[in-house]
């Protein structure tokens, strides 16, 4: 029986694909010769969000989605919109993009939650959207040199951050199991494909095209534009924006040479409980924050809009996960949170999966692939805030804004030497994580 993660005509089964809004209709491009401004390929949060930038500024854009709209990591991740990086904190980017283009990228990233959210008001999208911040707490008293480190470098750049101690992050957490940390107020969570959803619904009320079961096979050059290949008919523009992520070698092994391999695909866990009753949830984050802490094996989590409890975990082998999460999350939870023992063992009524693009330097990779071809790879687990900001500053790209003017740190494709072994190694990487989170 064939994986139901890995059916395109379908969105994979989730907690997200049963609670969000519907879907606007869409078809298949079918076998048109088709004409465009700029060409989207891929329908999730940086598509949409670039095809919905364009189509307000008046350019004729289509989006081309290879299976359903949100069907990648948009659609399949925890929710949590976060405004920083999971590994390359301020300083880190200013020294690997330079000044200039480093300190440009670190005020999108530093505004990016503000960026979905203001989307989400804007167009009244529903998605359980809520702006209540995000909390990393440290789990070890010497990851409290990390945490302050992280704080200053964000509170230097103008972020509205707050230094917690360990009293400071029990009243947020509902916990005493951490020992200080730092939160964003300007963070928070979503139901994800809701927001896939809507931004898509937008996008079309703008005027853009959205055409779904369409995989860009081929992107080759057409005069002073390009040209994009699907099963059936082909549309032709002046610009092109790749925003595939982790799905990037899924449809087509190489739509352009080279970069599907700049990325390690990773397959994260995703786990939801049932609604829990309100005496417990009201112990557990009960000003609504979204929470990721310091641990490499990350413990994260926050309440969808129906109280159920949103957490996840990964896997160093993938048989019989279910159970084995089950297990090893449960406990987690449990310990994190006492107040869950007295429902006895923690059960979560839906575990589903996705992957994240993984770059070896954890920094995303923006990339001018020829004139009028732009993409962006490695969301590195923070993908709903950075995605869904990268996708207007592309848009403003393709439509022609100064490149010098935009937070854009281009850098050359340069694929992972020995990828298919990368590929195969890197769920082992989390045995080095968990031996470093013991070690604090």
């Amino acid at each position: 029986m064939s994986d139901p993660n890995l059916v395109p005509t379908r969105n994979p089964p989730s907690l997200w694909a049963t609670s969000a809004r519907a879907a606007p209709a869409t078809t298949a491009l079918g076998n048109a010769e088709t004409r465009a401004d700029v060409v989207v390929i891929g329908g999730g949060f940086t598509g949409l969000a670039a095809a919905l930038r364009l189509a307000e500024s008046g350019a004729d854009a289509v989006l081309l989605e290879a299976a359903e709209l949100g069907w990648g990591g948009s659609g399949r991740n925890n929710g949590q919109v976060i405004p920083c990086l999971s590994r390359a904190d301020p300083d880190a980017m200013v020294r690997a993009f330079g000044t200039d283009r480093g300190e440009a990228l670190v005020s999108l990233i530093r505004d990016s939650a503000g960026i979905v959210f203001d989307l989400i008001r804007k167009h009244h999208i529903d998605c359980e959207a809520v702006q209540k911040g995000w909390v990393q707490p440290a789990h070890r008293p010497g990851r409290m040199v990390l945490t302050r480190s992280r704080y200053e470098q964000w509170k230097r750049r103008g972020a509205p951050v707050e230094l917690l101690d360990r009293e400071q992050v029990a009243a947020i957490t509902g916990s005493n199991y951490w020992h200080g940390g730092w939160q964003n107020p300007t963070g928070g969570h979503i139901n994800p494909l809701g927001l896939v959803r809507g931004l898509a619904d937008a996008a079309i009320r703008a005027g853009a095209r959205i055409f779904t079961q369409s995989a860009a096979l081929g992107l080759t050059r057409a005069g002073a534009g390009w040209r994009v290949a699907t099963p059936g008919g082909a549309v032709t523009a002046n610009k092109v924006i790749i925003a595939t992520q982790a799905y990037s070698g899924f449809f087509a092994t190489d739509l352009w040479p080279g970069l599907a391999r700049t990325v390690v695909p990773v397959r994260s866990y995703q786990m939801a409980t049932a609604p829990l009753p309100p005496e417990v949830r009201r112990h557990i984050l009960p000003r609504n924050h979204a929470m990721s802490d310091t641990h490499g094996d990350l413990y994260f989590c926050h309440f969808d809009g129906a109280g159920r409890l949103v957490t996840g975990g990964a896997l160093v082998l993938h048989h019989n996960y279910e159970e084995r999460l089950q297990r090893r999350i449960g406990e987690r939870m449990a310990t994190l949170f006492p107040a869950l023992r007295e429902l006895g063992a923690v059960r979560f009524e839906q575990i589903w999966h996705g992957y994240i693009g993984v770059t070896t330097d954890g920094l995303p990779h923006v990339h001018k692939l020829a004139d009028g071809v732009y993409a962006w790879l490695g969301d590195n687990g923070r993908g709903v805030a950075l995605a869904s900001a990268l996708g207007g500053v592309l848009a403003d790209a393709a439509r022609g804004v100064p490149e010098s003017t935009l937070p854009l740190p281009f850098m050359a494709v340069a694929p992972i030497p020995l990828h298919a072994l990368a590929v195969k190694a890197a769920p082992r990487a989390l045995l080095g994580y968990r031996w470093h989170d013991r070690l604090g």
